[in-house]
């Protein structure tokens, strides 16, 4: 498939950072009615076959050699598919969508930081600033979603689960960057099949809740086809056109859209929340336009 336009790109990366904060707004409102286990479950039993399909006829890849990786392919599974969703639809159970979304917006801070001391990646002082403003932020997210103060400090469940969430998903992503060989949309497909075939004994003794009612079937639906599959489409094809660091900055949008969409349904925000939302934006675009000068290769 061709590169798409610059003016395609940008609309696609604005549709994927769309289609993933629907996954938070929308599984906040479901997790009460599918349990995050069976949630995980459904939402990749949804996917992993449109998925196949949309490796098979974009890249075209060669499945015997992509599956000569699957201890690695394993461990990614475990983590971003399966791991990653858990933590994020159980913490949904105890806070608001705009309060995980504010809360893992430091993501791309904390990833770049992991790769700075696992990668010995450069950083230079706008990141290390747009980190430490990115904690701070997220610090005082957790003490005004939990109405704490720094003398009495009670997090709240979901908030800490969110951590545990980003915590997770950097280690799928520094991870990832070992994967080579395999492209993008394949090893999501792989992987989804992995977690499928993983995660079925343990909800069959477990227990699977399926939807009953007409919205929880279309909640279902939406998260298994348009965060699961359709965002990954889409970023990958605007990914052909522009850096990957130009669209990580696009992944802010999701703290956006998630916010305006926790207005719409009457989410309350506090004061306090959107400084520490502000803040953390604020440290992740210090961080996104750090440029450390480059080592001085040895003689």
């Amino acid at each position: 498939m061709k590169p798409v336009s610059r003016g395609a790109a940008v609309l696609c990366l604005v549709g994927a950072t769309a289609f993933w904060a629907g996954n938070y707004v929308i599984g906040e409102a479901v997790v009460d009615v599918i349990d995050p286990l069976s949630l995980t479950l459904l939402r990749w039993a949804i996917a992993v076959v449109p998925l196949v399909l949309l490796a098979h006829f974009i890249e075209h890849p060669d499945w015997r050699a992509a599956l000569r990786r699957w201890p690695l392919l394993l461990v990614l599974a475990l983590l971003g598919m399966a791991a990653f969703p858990l933590a994020l639809y159980e913490a949904l159970r105890h806070t608001t969508a705009v309060n995980a979304s504010l809360i893992s917006a430091v993501n791309p801070a904390l990833i770049t930081l992991v790769a700075v001391l696992v990668l010995r990646e450069l950083l230079g002082w706008r990141g290390w600033s747009g980190i430490a403003l990115s904690l701070v932020g997220v610090v005082i997210v957790i003490l005004a979603g939990s109405g704490s103060t720094l003398t009495a400090v009670e997090v709240n469940l979901g908030d800490l689960l969110m951590l545990v969430s980003i915590a997770v998903w950097t280690a799928y992503t520094i991870l990832g960057r070992r994967l080579h060989g395999v492209p993008p949309i394949t090893a999501t497909a792989i992987q989804a099949g992995m977690t499928v075939a993983g995660l079925t004994p343990v909800a069959a003794v477990n227990g699977i809740s399926l939807p009953t009612e007409a919205p929880s079937v279309w909640a279902l639906l939406f998260i298994g086809i348009f965060p699961s599959v359709g965002a990954y489409l889409l970023w990958n094809l605007a990914l052909r056109t522009v850096q990957a660091s130009t669209g990580g900055v696009f992944l802010n949008l999701m703290t956006v859209f998630i916010v305006a969409a926790g207005l719409l349904l009457g989410t309350p925000i506090g004061g306090m929340q959107v400084l520490g939302g502000l803040l953390v934006l604020g440290g992740v675009i210090l961080t996104a336009r750090d440029r450390p000068r480059a080592p001085v290769p040895a003689a």
